[in-house]
């Protein structure tokens, strides 16, 4: 069994950093300071990911608001709206409105990314939105129906991850729960596969892996094994593993192990048994472990927790044993 590990999304910003950006919106700090602050938590984030073994790095997202502001912000087409719900979440993010078909702005999302990454960005991992989640979550004012706004995410997405596998970037992630959430059918999910496929013309020999979480993954299966991508991820807090639908083997399965909606810690014995389970019904040629989904939700200690258990997870298989 090929084992990988690697966060799903962005990690929680820890009580120092949550403070210095509070001091600076109320004038107490400057931005020089709170640029030191970021700084140094993305090194730490850095070398715990890389103390743990994980395949790539990702320095937590920790500048990101959230997945969709740094699209909405720099693309043409698309503006800032207002705060809404994320998922079940008590977490929110600001919706995107879509004004006219998107377009990216090139160097503009590189500009973005933790400087860890752009630094060295053989090591990185590339947080993206998935196309149909993009779409859905907007508010689409263009004249242009749903089924086309995929297409165009999916081809400008494309055109993001060229431009970012021209700097040396090798693996992709693509947050799109809504795929499990409100699995799309008929001309929408056959829109999403020409999404994916717009963004496997561009990958060239990259990673592309597709990340569902907030709810049960099995019905979306169908549609989920059409995507021509290296692997897709499920929460197995909300999927049961003992459902899985039977496998050909020839692309990867991401499991989420780690629940993100609570600080309660995983055994690390029982995860690798679910994740035998896991292996076993669909035969996977690799199997991609991190959390169910983003671990912003959780305070800084817990989520850093739950790292150490993947890491575990994967010695216990590698080993054969019993962790």
């Amino acid at each position: 069994m090929i084992i990988r590990t690697g966060l799903a999304g962005p990690f929680p910003r820890p009580e120092p950093l949550i403070a210095a950006t509070r001091d600076l919106d109320r004038g107490r700090v400057g931005a020089d300071t709170v640029e030191e602050v970021f700084r140094s938590t993305e090194a730490e984030v850095v070398g715990l990911e890389e103390r743990l073994g994980f395949d790539s790095v990702t320095a937590g997202y920790l500048r990101w608001q959230d997945l969709f502001r740094p699209f909405a912000e720099t693309w043409e087409g698309l503006t800032v709206g207002p705060l809404t719900r994320w998922l079940e979440t008590n977490t929110f993010f600001r919706q995107p409105i879509l004004l006219a078909p998107p377009s990216r702005a090139p160097g503009a999302l590189a500009a973005r990314l933790p400087p860890p990454l752009r630094s060295r960005p053989s090591a990185g991992r590339i947080l993206l939105p998935g196309p149909y989640t993009f779409a859905e979550v907007s508010d689409n004012r263009s004249g242009e129906t749903d089924q086309a706004i995929i297409h165009r995410l999916g081809r400008a997405l494309a055109e993001e991850v060229r431009e970012l596998s021209g700097l040396g970037f090798g693996t992709f992630l693509f947050s799109d729960p809504l795929l499990a959430v409100r699995t799309p059918t008929g001309p929408a999910a056959e829109a999403v596969v020409a999404g994916y496929q717009s963004i496997r013309s561009a990958l060239g020999p990259s990673t592309s892996i597709v990340w569902t979480y907030g709810a049960d993954a099995i019905d979306a299966f169908p549609l989920l094994d059409r995507l021509p991508v290296s692997a897709v991820g499920i929460d197995l807090s909300e999927t049961d593993v003992e459902r899985l639908p039977p496998g050909k083997g020839s692309s990867g399965l991401g499991l989420g192990v780690v629940d993100p909606r609570t600080t309660l810690g995983e055994d690390p014995a029982e995860v690798a048994r679910v994740v035998r389970i896991a292996y076993d019904r669909r035969r996977p040629a690799v199997v991609w472990l991190g959390p169910g989904g983003p671990l912003d939700l959780l305070p800084w200690e817990p989520a850093s927790r739950k790292l150490h258990v993947l890491a575990a997870v994967r010695q216990s298989l590698a080993s054969g044993g019993s962790t």
